[in-house]
């Protein structure tokens, strides 16, 4: 396509565009419509797997070192474990301090003077350990047990797959609804452009008649959707992010929620931005392509 070209076609996109007023404004709002639900689907996934992510980092498993061996001897064994892949940290605790913590415990409950007259040497040294990717913490476990020194591990083996499958069926749906809504977004597009379409099926008659290629026909549709694409997209930016704001607040206020992390969106704005502007120009393009086809068959 020449300069020449390009530059008719879009020349003829933007007329077009102010020609149709009131259909380019329908086909805006249904790219803002249509960018918001997609986007708050993300936003919503986003954060839960950001939530999920802060709980994954929480879990942790606990190393026994063996009875009987002196501190010096388990602070050495922190070397090997951190050299275990997927090992993240390994958190030293010795006996007297372990048995601190299950006074603390219980310091307000009717069991408390139970550890009031226990020995100090009681408890065995540990580590706590944590690791960086939850799905492996199972081979984690057996690596660390595997450690000459540590006699027995404590796993929550249980919750960390619960974890895994919640993080992995939600972000399944997320992009299944999102893929979904991308396909219906098109399709509802390509029916608003085909009704502005529909006015002008004779001009393009004539110019299939005079011999116009059916890509030097289809280019100005293209430029059109494009920039109702984009203009949709800046609209739908700025207003996602007034109800994200207002979503933030509410979770805020309501300290039920507090477990959710939500992300600000000032981290995601530069993503969001680029996805919301690529997603508006494919769906502007597309529905223009759609939409045309049918009045190319003179």
């Amino acid at each position: 396509m020449s300069q020449y070209n390009m530059g008719y076609h879009l020349k003829e996109g933007f007329h077009s565009i102010f020609t149709h007023g009131l259909m380019s404004f329908a086909a805006v709002c249904m790219i803002v419509a249509c960018l918001i639900i997609m986007g708050s689907f993300s936003l919503v996934a986003v954060s839960l797997d950001n939530t999920l992510g802060d709980l994954e980092a929480q879990n942790e498993f606990t190393a026994y070192v063996e009875e009987g061996m002196d501190e010096a001897g388990a602070r050495a064994l922190e070397s090997q474990i951190l050299q275990i892949p997927n090992v993240a940290s390994a958190t030293f605790v010795n006996g007297q301090q372990a048995l601190e913590d299950y006074r603390e415990r219980y310091v307000d409950s009717e069991n408390a003077v139970l550890f009031e007259d226990l020995p100090e040497d009681l408890l065995q040294h540990r580590f706590r350990i944590r690791v960086v990717d939850i799905e492996q913490l199972a081979q984690t476990v057996e690596a660390v047990e595997a450690v000459d020194g540590i006699s027995d591990t404590q796993a929550a083996l249980d919750v960390a797959r619960g974890f895994v499958t919640v993080r992995n069926v939600a972000g399944a749906v997320a992009w299944i609804l999102i893929l979904l809504l991308l396909i219906i977004s098109l399709f509802i597009i390509a029916n608003t452009i085909k009704l502005a379409t529909f006015h002008r099926r004779e001009e393009i008659a004539i110019m299939k008649m005079c011999g116009a290629t059916n890509w030097f026909v289809r280019w100005p549709f293209i430029f059109e959707g494009m920039i109702l694409g984009f203009l949709g997209a800046v609209v739908a930016f700025f207003l996602q992010w007034g109800i994200y704001s207002l979503m933030v607040t509410a979770i805020t206020e309501y300290g039920g929620l507090q477990l959710i992390a939500i992300v600000p969106f000032q981290t995601l704005a530069p993503q969001v931005a680029v996805i919301f502007v690529a997603a508006g120009l494919l769906i502007g393009a597309g529905g223009s392509l759609l939409a045309i086809r049918k009045f190319l068959q003179v």
